[in-house]
């Protein structure tokens, strides 16, 4: 039994490990500009994202004890290709999955997945993907783009890719399907360069809509880390980079 299982079993609601980042956590794995990560529920380990290569994606899985073949399900937020990039080369080593894709993805794209054994759902509207996992389906902000939304019974939790939509309008959604706060939010914020007021404006929106802990990666910027770590406390901060494993309880 993998450690993720055995904290599931323990009566965690789900464990998520960053396993493509461009920050680094653990010094063994390497790091690129990308970003997945894979989140295990009690009956159903996906993996979001798929990071920009394969070969970096699968070595920093193998170092981290992850096997391709203990993945049911992946969830692609966007069409860049740091998100996308690791996909074929994933599905050489387990075709057994289905991808869930925003609608909007090229045919092309699709069709290359299906080509490769996989099986493809689009994915549009807010939905229930599996039991208590949830698409916020593709939202507008340029990029079309979804994030996963856990749910338990007392809070919630969202992942985004890149957050093109807007980190706010993501939580705000989030909120709305899941029907209870949003207790964390991580993954890319897309804040790199923007102002620090700009910043501090929106980890202020965040607390105020409820978020409790925050966990910016990826292409959310040094500077978002540092006013988002200010505003939230470094109790409430989480330094997320590869390699680094939330529990959610």
């Amino acid at each position: 039994m993998t450690p993720d299982e055995e904290a599931i079993k323990r009566g965690a609601a789900a464990t998520i490990t960053i396993v493509y980042d461009n920050n680094q956590y653990d010094r063994r794995l390497t790091t690129a500009w990308g970003f997945s990560c894979l989140v295990k529920v009690p009956k159903k380990t996906i993996l979001f994202d798929t990071g920009g290569d394969a070969e970096i994606l699968l070595a920093n899985m193998q170092e981290l004890g992850i096997r391709a073949s203990e993945i049911d399900a992946i969830v692609l937020s966007h069409i860049h290709g740091d998100h996308t990039g690791g996909l074929k080369g994933f599905l050489k080593q387990n075709s057994r999955v289905t991808v869930y894709l925003p609608r909007s993805f090229p045919t092309h794209t699709k069709q290359d997945i299906t080509s490769c054994g996989a099986e493809v759902k689009n994915v549009h509207e807010p939905e229930e993907l599996f039991e208590g996992v949830f698409s916020t389906g593709e939202l507008d902000g340029g990029i079309k783009e979804q994030s996963l939304l856990v749910r338990t019974s007392e809070v919630s939790f969202i992942i985004t890719g890149c957050a093109h939509p807007g980190i706010v309008n993501i939580a705000e959604k989030a909120r709305e399907i899941a029907g209870n706060k949003i207790y964390l939010a991580m993954g890319g914020f897309h804040l790199s360069g923007a102002s620090g007021s700009q910043i501090s404006y929106i980890a202020e929106s965040l607390l105020r809509l409820g978020v409790r802990e925050i966990a910016p990666c990826h292409c959310s910027g040094d500077e978002t880390r540092r006013l988002f770590k200010d505003c939230f406390g470094s109790k409430n901060y989480i330094d997320a980079g590869l390699g680094k494993k939330i529990t959610i309880s």
